[in-house]
């Protein structure tokens, strides 16, 4: 009868090999990384004389230690060292396939990409199909379980659904803690594929460039806070701008000898991110589009109010579910096109708008997303000269992008960062109630429930920036400030508005155009009018 060997793995810290009356015990495990050596520590006992053990330590891809555990372990044990030998032979094999397993099993597992039913199809279908796709795609956000920031989450929808495209966009959320910057990431995150994001937490210096070369492409990374990424910011970065990142580093090989291999990561990747220090990561937030969350009082009831009626039994969860689902059926039938948008030429921004540069190309990326999400609406053409087959940009999509990117651009306009202007508006608010355009920092400290750092901080800027100056007092008793600003951000709203609604006249204007007339003489026209128009809207 043939004895049969097998490799008890109930203990990592403790395997124990069995053949026949020869048991083996891998005393500490194996060490999973390593591939090309096998050190164990065995412990060997023969059925026949469990009193007699014997010990060694070896590696069991090193021909000369294996022969010698032979030879000494079948004299101690008094066993055939042809017995022994084909136990260790097996010992190998078995620990060898072990190993493999358990590295298998340690690799994260990528969700399988889901396969639509024709009616899940044919609903996703009809839905992009859809008249007003946008408000309808809002509307069914904040039925999916998101409450108030239906403007931001279907921001943050439109930037996720680029990460197909070869030049995706990027999102940062910002606000004070506390205020459903990650929520709202993660609620968003909720209506996108399982198998197109990737949620991280933290992240180590290197993590970057030991995933696989193409693992990253066309995912969506949506990292839980950028305060846990500082040590990554670099590659962050480098996967926004340049899609790619790679590293040089020295390993050793079978022999020991040092040589130096080039890591290499792909892109294109979504990156999404949230932080309350919008300053500390100035040069990440250059490169992403910015979202502002609410907090106010407002806000902060509806999201009472919903919390209160999920306690109550009084939302149906399952509804939400099924909206979300909807959604990511949605994503899965977005297909790559190329989006080519012929009205770009004759966009402006304001004058006033920092970095203009970087926030034009955001713009023009939105703009073209929008197009990609109505791919189903637009005509598809084909390029004559070089066969490719692309959407057009229509005017209804420059009017949304400026309309949803309205906070975005004129935050991107306003010298004072969020938590000041926020701060400084509530102050001028509360001034008028008040009919008055001087206060002390004491009582408006004690009205607004501010924090004496916080409020001295936010003093020290106006006052910097000349929003505010000093009227009278002094330090023991007090200083009286006044406000000297009280219509700045009315006034580059205004601006705002008037330049769109110049650009959107003149886009409007060509369109009338007969085509035979549209040449290029005439579109650099165009481009004089819309230059000059900006500059007196400006």
């Amino acid at each position: 009868m043939q004895k049969t060997a097998k490799l008890i793995t109930d203990n990592p810290e403790l395997l124990l090999y069995l053949d026949g009356k020869l048991h083996i015990t891998v005393l500490g495990g194996i060490k999973l990384t390593g591939f090309d050596r096998l050190k164990v520590t065995l412990k060997l006992v023969c059925t026949d004389d469990k009193q007699n053990v014997f010990r060694h330590s070896l590696d069991l891809y090193n021909s000369i230690q294996a022969e010698q555990l032979i030879e000494k372990s079948a004299d101690a044990l008094d066993i055939g060292t042809r017995e022994i030998s084909t136990a260790i032979t097996g010992l190998t094999t078995a620990l060898e396939q072990y190993r493999a397993e358990r590295l298998e099993a340690m690799k994260p597992k990528q969700p399988e990409k889901k396969l639509l039913t024709e009616a899940e199809r044919k609903t996703a279908m009809a839905y992009l199909k859809s008249p007003n796709l946008l408000e309808r795609t809002k509307q069914a956000i904040g039925q999916s379980g998101i409450v108030g920031e239906e403007t931001n989450a279907l921001i943050a929808y439109l930037i996720y659904t680029s990460r197909t495209r070869e030049t995706p966009l990027h999102l940062l959320c910002l606000g004070a803690s506390g205020t459903g910057k990650t929520w709202l990431q993660e609620k968003v995150g909720e209506l996108i594929p399982e198998e197109d994001k990737l949620e991280i937490t933290t992240l180590s210096v290197n993590a970057f460039y030991y995933f696989g070369k193409d693992e990253l492409k066309y995912k969506l990374l949506l990292l839980e806070d950028m305060d846990g990424a500082e040590d990554v910011l670099y590659p962050i970065r480098e996967l926004q701008s340049k899609r790619r990142i790679s590293k040089t580093v020295t390993l050793k090989d079978s022999k020991g000898n040092p040589k130096t291999i080039t890591l290499h990561v792909e892109g294109p990747v979504c990156i999404s991110g949230c932080t309350t220090r919008e300053q500390m990561y100035e040069d990440n937030a250059n490169r992403c589009i910015l979202l502002y969350m609410d907090g106010s009082a407002e806000q902060d009831m509806k999201i009472m109010d919903y919390q209160r009626k999920i306690s109550a039994g009084l939302i149906d969860q399952l509804a939400e579910k099924k909206v979300r689902e909807q959604l990511k059926n949605v994503q899965r039938m977005l297909k790559p096109v190329t989006v080519k948008n012929p009205y770009a030429p004759y966009l402006q921004l304001p004058e006033a708008v920092f970095k203009p540069r970087r926030t034009m190309l955001l713009l023009l990326l939105f703009t073209e997303t929008i197009t990609y999400y109505h791919q189903y609406q637009r005509e598809l053409k084909t390029d004559e000269d070089t066969g490719e087959q692309y959407i057009e940009t229509t005017i209804e999509d420059i009017q949304a992008a400026f309309s949803l990117l309205e906070t975005t651009l004129l935050k991107k306009s306003d010298e004072l960062n969020d938590a000041c202007r926020s701060f400084f508006e509530r102050l001028k608010t509360y001034l008028k109630e008040q009919d008055t355009d001087t206060f002390y920092s004491k009582e408006v400290r004690s009205a607004m429930r501010l924090s004496p750092s916080s409020l001295g901080r936010y003093l020290y800027e106006l006052e910097r920036m000349g929003y505010i100056k000093i009227a009278r007092g002094n330090r023991y008793k007090g200083f009286e400030y006044k406000i000297q600003s009280w219509n700045d951000l009315e006034n580059l709203a205004n601006d705002a508005q008037s330049m769109v609604k110049s650009i959107l006249e003149n886009i409007r204007l060509v369109t009338r155009i007969p085509p035979v007339t549209q040449s290029l003489n005439g579109l650099h026209k165009m481009q004089q009018i819309s230059a000059k128009d900006a500059v007196t809207h400006d």
